[in-house]
């Protein structure tokens, strides 16, 4: 990869608050005009890794460069590049759509006559015709995220942090949301995006899942699917609670998760396989069918957070 193809890069990325370590010498590589996704639960350290590389947050260890920038030491610099957008939707309620904008071109110290061309470009970019002296606060959730998203574009960042910005929003607004994303992408900027949605995770180019502040895996979520071929299994029976409970003591099951009237099961294919299972079944008189299916992004989750948690305890 060519380095002026490259927008992040961070190596050895560290955050530690006392003896908790929120991000772990973490490696990321970031190619220009892409959306890169940080997949993981609430504390798994998206939100600290955001912060750092916009240079907000001073790091522990490890070296940052963002947009060919060294940070924190060139932060200043790095923040009228980028844009940046939490699931808070940082908005003046008792302002007008227009005027949140005229603010946000004011932070940025546009001028004025190219502040008011762009605030009219956006109204009509992210659908604003005849909302322009509509006070936010009386908006729908979906209008203010919108709003929020054109706010953080407004100086055309090459660059965009969104941290869970589609947390507050219900699934048609998160869906047109992806769409303005793509847009910005083939525009060439750069989106990273923290999410916990799965369905979210998918559409991105590449990814990064994070756990209790490990980067667990990473790269392109059919590239993350492959890597589990043969791995998951759907298994139809009529006596799924005891199919589970079952599966539960099989060595190599890694988990086994009812979906409507099926279990889908995970397995480590070096101690468990289909015929393991299916014994195991047949051992406890249940009547089931075995057969592989393919592996989710939800699977890729699970069995990467369970192998992070067995290297933790082989160190303990």
């Amino acid at each position: 990869m060519a380095e002026n193809d490259i927008a992040i890069r961070a190596r050895g990325m560290s955050k530690h608050f006392g003896s908790l370590k929120a991000v772990d010498e973490v490696e990321l590589t970031v190619r220009r005009s892409q959306v890169y996704g940080f997949l993981g639960p609430n504390g798994s350290g998206k939100s600290t890794s955001i912060r750092m590389l916009c240079g907000l947050l001073t790091p522990t260890a490890g070296e940052i460069e963002v947009l060919g920038l060294r940070i924190p030491e060139q932060a200043e610099v790095l923040r009228q590049h980028i844009g940046y957008m939490t699931q808070q939707f940082s908005l003046f309620t008792d302002l007008t759509v227009r005027e949140n904008l005229e603010f946000l071109a004011a932070v940025q110290n546009m001028p004025a006559r190219k502040a008011s061309v762009r605030i009219d470009e956006l109204l009509s970019e992210y659908h604003f015709e005849g909302r322009a002296n509509q006070l936010a606060g009386t908006m729908s959730g979906g209008q203010k995220q919108r709003l929020a998203l054109a706010g953080a574009v407004i100086h055309k960042p090459e660059l965009l942090f969104l941290d869970e910005p589609t947390s507050a929003v219900d699934p048609e607004s998160r869906r047109d949301f992806w769409e303005k994303l793509f847009e910005l992408t083939d525009a060439g900027t750069t989106i990273l995006v923290s999410t916990h949605y799965m369905d979210e995770a998918e559409r991105c180019h590449r990814l990064a899942i994070l756990d209790r502040g490990r980067l667990v895996a990473d790269g392109s979520p059919g590239e993350l699917t492959d890597n589990l071929d043969g791995r998951t299994l759907l298994v139809e029976t009529d006596a799924q609670r005891n199919a589970k409970r079952a599966l539960s003591e099989v060595p190599g099951v890694i988990s086994a998760a009812q979906i409507g009237n099926s279990l889908r099961v995970l397995i480590d294919a070096q101690r468990a396989s289909q015929q393991s299972v299916e014994r195991a079944l047949v051992a406890q008189k249940l009547d089931a069918r075995v057969a592989p299916v393919s592996p989710s992004l939800e699977d890729v989750f699970v069995a990467a957070t369970h192998q992070q948690e067995a290297r933790k305890e082989a160190d303990t």
